[in-house]
């Protein structure tokens, strides 16, 4: 039985279980970076502020993009809401590439959770600093993970005329999740890449 009311509950209610989630880590992080101002500054230096800029550019146009097909598909254009969907999941997986390569560079330089050269030449507000880094933009990109699978879900459903217009719970909750996984990339950005 479709019950699109019920659908959007749910999704509302699981974004609010994951704001909460996220907001506990914010204010772990908040609470180390006031004990640790001069360490965490000097560990945010290492971080690349062009890539992590990139990356919301990118992300902020998947959003654009997906609101788009859901417009799309309203207005009963199927093929156009499929190739903006499309466009979404390649531009996940760009910001995935651009996290892969960003946490390259810090493996090659010797710097992950539990490393020798963080443990040895590293203040423990550093080693917190990276600790937190890697669990929470780690964390965002299983969540974009996450979305690329319901985008995948989302295709297939329009393609095969599941998800239309008057039935649009699945593309309209995958919209709602994407929105949730920019937003908190639009708070990790500035916490992580421009406060020093």
């Amino acid at each position: 039985m479709y019950d699109p009311e019920s659908s959007k509950i749910g999704m509302w209610l699981f974004i609010f279980t994951e704001l909460l989630l996220f907001g506990g880590l914010f204010i772990v992080y908040s609470v180390y970076r006031y004990m640790n101002p001069d360490a965490f500054h000097l560990a945010a230096e290492e971080l690349n502020t062009f890539i992590g800029a990139f990356n919301t550019v990118i992300l902020l146009v998947s959003s654009m993009t997906i609101a788009m097909s859901t417009t799309a598909l309203q207005k009963g254009h199927k093929k156009v809401a499929i190739a903006l969907v499309v466009i979404t999941f390649i531009i996940g997986i760009g910001f995935l590439v651009n996290k892969y390569f960003e946490w390259g560079i810090k493996f090659s330089h010797g710097i992950w959770p539990g490393s020798e050269q963080m443990l040895n030449e590293m203040s423990q507000g550093e080693i917190l600093f990276f600790g937190l880094y890697f669990v929470m933009t780690g964390l965002h990109a299983l969540h974009i993970i996450v979305g690329l699978i319901i985008m995948g879900f989302a295709i297939k459903g329009v393609a095969n005329g599941k998800v239309n217009a008057k039935r649009p719970s699945l593309l309209d909750n995958c919209g709602l999740y994407w929105h949730l996984v920019d937003l908190i990339w639009i708070f990790l950005f500035p916490l992580f890449y421009l406060i020093h």
